[in-house]
């Protein structure tokens, strides 16, 4: 079920400005212009590009079919339902992954954080399948530009629902952050201080379809 791991090394260069802490000023990724620190996102899927823009930038971009736009998205969801044994079987390093859908034929895809960057594996279509089954709230999400966040560190079990730019800051924030074999104290209260964020400005989502077991 699982593929070779590769690194998306220039996602995490590109996303690195994604990561507030760390970032003085940000410029337009087309004209250059000085950009406030609220502004638009986009994605060319068939590269996995991200870019920031201005307004005026990101209308030509949003005109143009290879790019798409990444609106700000931070959902929590309650009661999803992910068993220890299925989890296990996905044969992950990390406990820390997101899912997505890519490509103009949508197909599932994990991606984990690491030193080196964002690893992707290939998640087979049925075990996707059986993840919607078992969580119907991800049936609408949107492909290539919203993503399944999973948090299973020590005992948590955190599920979100995002905007892709929310997980490739995290890939980000653990490649530059990251000490030694173990990533070193800092790095993971770094992960632990994002996700206390993102619990902090989330919607919350219980799902009423969910199955127990």
């Amino acid at each position: 079920m699982i593929a070779t791991a590769r690194p998306h090394s220039n996602w995490v260069m590109t996303v690195r400005r994604f990561v507030t802490t760390k970032i003085q000023v940000e410029t337009c990724d087309v004209c250059a212009q000085r950009l406030p620190p609220a502004h638009k996102h986009l994605i060319e899927p068939a590269t996995r590009q991200f870019y920031c823009a201005c307004d005026a930038c990101a209308l030509t971009l949003e005109s143009d079919e290879r790019f798409r736009a990444v609106l700000p998205k931070t959902e929590r969801l309650q009661r999803f339902h992910l068993t220890d044994p299925t989890w296990e079987t996905m044969q992950l390093p990390i406990d820390i992954v997101f899912f997505f859908l890519s490509g103009e034929h949508p197909r599932p895809t994990a991606i984990y954080p690491s030193p080196a960057g964002g690893m992707e594996s290939a998640l087979s279509v049925q075990a996707w399948k059986n993840l919607l089954e078992a969580n119907p709230s991800l049936a609408d999400m949107e492909p290539d530009v919203e993503a399944l966040l999973v948090n299973r560190t020590k005992s948590a079990r955190d599920y979100y629902r995002v905007s892709i730019d929310r997980c490739y800051a995290l890939v980000g924030l653990i490649r530059t952050r990251w000490r030694g074999l173990s990533g070193g104290s800092d790095v993971w209260d770094d992960v632990r201080d994002f996700f206390a964020s993102l619990d902090a400005s989330a919607a919350t989502r219980s799902d009423k379809a969910y199955l127990h077991g």
